[in-house]
Order: C-alpha cells, then sequence, then structure tokens
C-alpha cells in the first residue's frame, strides 16, 4: 500500500490532497444526482458500539441508534438527504428555520430539547468529507461540543490518495492524533475491507474503513 517512489501513501496523503476543495453547491449536487457515494442500505455494523443512552450527535441520523435510547440530532448539508431519510423510515416531522442561521432548517421528529453539550458523537461520512483545509476548525468545534467523559465514535477511510482525489477523503491515523489526541483517549477499534466495484471505477486497488473511539476524559 505505498505510495509513488515507495513513499508510504500516509506521508503522501497531506500533499496528494491538501489543496482539495468542494464548495456546498458542489456537494448538493452530488446528492441531486445520486454521487454522494456514502450511504448503505442497511445502516452500518459499527452503529452497535455506540455509547451509552443520552444526547447524541450524528453524522447522519440513524433510527438503529435512537431505538438503543439515544435522543439524536442528525446534520447534513442537503435538505435532500434529510428528506429522504425520513421518507425513507416512514417517519412524519415537523420543519421549522434555525434561529441565527440563514436558510437553515431543523426537521424534527417527536419532541427534542437541545440542552446544553453531547454526551456521545457517531461520526460517518463527516471528518471524510471536510475539505482538508477545514479539518482543524471542524474538530475544534466537535470537540467544543463534547461533554466530559463523553465518546466519539468516528470512521475514517484509508486508500491510495495518489489514486483517487476525495471526497471521501483520505485521512490517516496520524491526522486523527493530531486533530484530537490533545483532548481525548484514542484507541483504534477496527480495521476492515469496504472495497467495492464503484472504489475499483475510481481506479483504487483497497479501502479500508477504519474506527476509533475518542473518550474525552474530565
Amino acid at each position: 500500500m505505498d505510495g509513488a517512489a515507495g513513499v508510504p501513501a500516509e506521508l503522501q496523503g497531506g500533499r496528494a490532497q491538501a489543496d482539495r476543495v468542494l464548495t456546498a453547491q458542489e456537494w448538493l449536487h452530488k446528492w441531486e444526482t445520486g454521487a454522494a457515494a456514502f450511504h448503505k442500505e442497511h445502516g452500518h455494523p459499527y452503529g452497535t458500539a455506540a455509547p451509552r443512552p443520552g444526547q447524541l450527535h450524528a453524522a447522519v441520523m440513524k433510527t438503529g441508534l435512537a431505538d438503543l435510547g439515544h435522543s439524536i440530532v442528525g446534520v447534513d448539508i442537503s435538505e435532500q438527504a434529510l428528506k429522504e431519510f425520513f421518507a425513507d423510515q416512514g417517519l412524519s416531522y415537523c420543519e421549522e428555520p434555525v434561529p441565527g442561521i440563514a436558510g437553515a432548517k431543523k426537521l424534527q421528529v417527536g419532541f427534542l430539547e437541545i440542552v446544553g453539550k453531547f454526551d456521545g458523537v457517531w461520526d460517518r461520512g463527516a471528518l471524510v468529507a471536510v475539505n482538508p483545509c477545514d479539518r482543524p476548525r471542524y474538530a475544534s468545534l466537535m470537540i467544543s461540543l463534547m461533554e466530559k467523559n463523553s465518546s466519539y465514535l468516528l470512521v475514517t477511510v484509508l486508500y491510495d490518495p495518489n489514486k483517487h482525489k476525495g471526497p471521501p477523503f483520505y485521512v490517516p491515523e496520524s491526522e486523527v492524533k493530531s486533530l484530537f489526541g490533545n483532548h481525548c483517549e484514542i484507541k483504534l477499534l477496527e480495521k476492515v475491507s469496504d472495497f467495492s466495484e464503484r472504489h475499483r471505477r475510481w481506479g483504487l486497488d483497497y479501502f479500508l474503513e477504519v474506527l476509533y473511539i475518542l473518550k474525552f476524559v474530565a
């Protein structure tokens, strides 16, 4: 899994994708054309590793996490993605604007009062979708939203970044530690192949999903 000239891909990843930037409109276009490439038909098996019931922030809202007793706050740039989720799950919802954020909407099922910080985060398809130059700001924001002694489940992806420009973007373990290491304990739980024909079309010969648990200590 080495990159060009025998240099490990992990050492080249930052250079290969460092200047890659997608605008909000490009992301919306990906959702409109079905090219977002993040959705899993039957949910994600890592979701069963969610922390104790509490107030949970999820990159994309999951009914499975709600079934475990969590109050879920899901976030996405695409209103279409959220409405498709509710339609797929047969859920009715109410819609209202988010104060202080122009154009933002809250789509809510039942009653949920967001108070304080989050007890847990399920991050799949979020950090790996953030433009590489924006990752420090994203990590700083997420850290600011976490309660003490909370857990953050993070899924990143590994592949040869010289062969695919992303998204999803390549995020090595060294960057996870750089972004979060000063604020929490980091443990790599599992690394599995998620290679598919889609990845082959991207020119890749491997594609790994990596699960970390980040523990925010008091």
